[in-house]
């Protein structure tokens, strides 16, 4: 998140979140820490972990706090710190980790920053000091179900066939004509404003420089995005997927929840949506875990940069707040981080419980699931586009908004463009 799916149930975190030092100081069994989790689809597996972490570290105990229901993890770690009760630990969107560097820990010491993969701290180092334990590779596209893509196209689907926006609904139409429903759109502000519309900007060009530039231009507001190829490419393949969506009748009503289930079961073939979502659909399975990722296309020319891409980037991090904490807490904090990337259990947890994709090279485990899989398999062969890791934010709230008004015919694509141009010139 890159951002992600919300589906939790605000867990019970009682009165005491245990970061002041009177708790600390009472807690006759050790030290106390608290994680706020903004990747709502392993709330269980982090309690899990939290339970195997004490188990091997007895005087440390973890509570897994939840970000609420569809909330942002900025908003809710803003409202904790003006309570003056934060957590010691807080999981952040990369873009947020900068809004809070006066507040966390410098973590630039620790031994885990020489076993990053390559830029997995950049976005968080400032002033040569990075404040944050990255802590999940992310990667989103279109999902698909490979036994319906196998009867729809009367044999073994090939992902690589799909280059384009013509192959893209030609395999819609096949879906169709097998019996099934080619996709579901999931109409949530964070998919379609966080995920969906930045494929916009990080499809402008392979070196990050030159989207960044772009992006500047939207700020300047130079930039005339009704006129820009990459732009409407990508919303004319969103038209076809309004063709095709089977929500079509009633395009905003669906809930995240829905997709998986869909999916799944192989009501429909394809879902626009990330890694993250695998612990859903495997409940759903009917397909032996046969799934993966195919790119969305933006113009007809195959080779053109994008249409064979997956967007991918570390997304969540972990912070360690320096303010309400005390050093023995900081300290369990900074242990918890080296149990994920260094102990046997820390390591299941993140692959194989919780279906993470590590940014840590000395993890070497195998994907534990397909779509983890067929990320790393793009990764591999350089068919990865680096996400939008960094945008306001407000970005999904607002455009999120904008992009849902397109997706349910309240407004035509001339608005759109109006709208994003009309953000991005006073963007913070």
């Amino acid at each position: 998140m890159l951002m992600l799916a919300f589906i939790v149930v605000l867990s019970a975190c009682g009165s005491s979140n245990g970061n002041s030092k009177e708790n600390a100081a009472s807690n006759s069994a050790g030290v106390k820490i608290t994680l706020l989790n903004s990747k709502g689809e392993i709330q269980t597996q982090l309690e899990d972990a939290a339970k195997a972490f004490h188990e091997d570290n007895p005087d440390i105990t973890l509570e897994i706090q939840a970000v609420p229901n569809g909330g942002s993890p900025f908003e809710r770690a803003s409202t904790l710190y003006a309570s003056g009760n934060p957590p010691t630990m807080i999981m952040l969107d990369t873009g947020d980790v900068e809004k809070f560097k006066d507040r966390v820990l410098d973590l630039s010491g620790e031994k885990w920053n020489a076993d990053t993969v390559a830029n997995a701290t950049d976005l968080t180092t400032f002033d040569g000091k990075n404040y944050a334990f990255p802590l999940a590779v992310e990667g989103y596209g279109f999902i698909y179900n490979k036994a319906v893509l196998d009867k729809a196209v009367g044999g073994t689907f090939d992902p690589a066939t799909i280059n384009t926006t013509d192959s893209l609904e030609k395999l819609f139409q096949q879906i169709e004509a097998s019996g099934s429903k080619a996709l579901v759109v999931s109409p949530m502000d964070w998919s379609l404003g966080a995920h969906y519309l930045p494929l916009a900007y990080a499809g402008q060009n392979k070196d990050m420089a030159e989207v960044n530039k772009f992006v500047d231009g939207l700020r300047a507001g130079t930039v005339q995005l009704g006129d820009n190829a990459v732009f409407n490419g990508l919303m004319d393949t969103f038209d076809v997927m309004m063709k095709y969506n089977i929500d079509q009748a009633s395009p905003l009503a669906g809930v995240y929840e829905r997709g998986p289930e869909l999916l799944g079961k192989g009501e429909v073939g394809i879902w626009f949506m990330g890694n993250w979502a695998w612990p859903q659909i495997n409940s759903f399975d009917t397909a032996n875990g046969a799934y993966g990722f195919l790119p969305v296309p933006v113009s007809n020319n195959p080779t053109d940069y994008g249409n064979q891409e997956i967007s991918s980037a570390v997304s969540k991090r972990i912070v360690i707040d320096k303010e309400k904490s005390t050093p023995e807490q900081q300290a369990a904090a900074k242990k918890f981080l080296e149990w994920i990337v260094y102990q046997d259990k820390g390591q299941d947890f993140l692959v194989n419980k919780a279906s993470i994709i590590p940014a840590f090279k000395n993890i070497t485990l195998p994907a534990a699931d397909p779509l983890g899989k067929s990320l790393q398999d793009y990764i591999a062969i350089d068919r990865s586009e680096q996400s939008m890791s960094v945008l306001p934010a407000d970005h999904w709230s607002i455009l999120g908004a904008s992009m849902q008004k397109y997706l349910s015919k309240a407004g035509d694509r001339a608005l759109l463009v109006k709208e994003i141009e009309e953000y991005w010139k006073t963007a913070k």
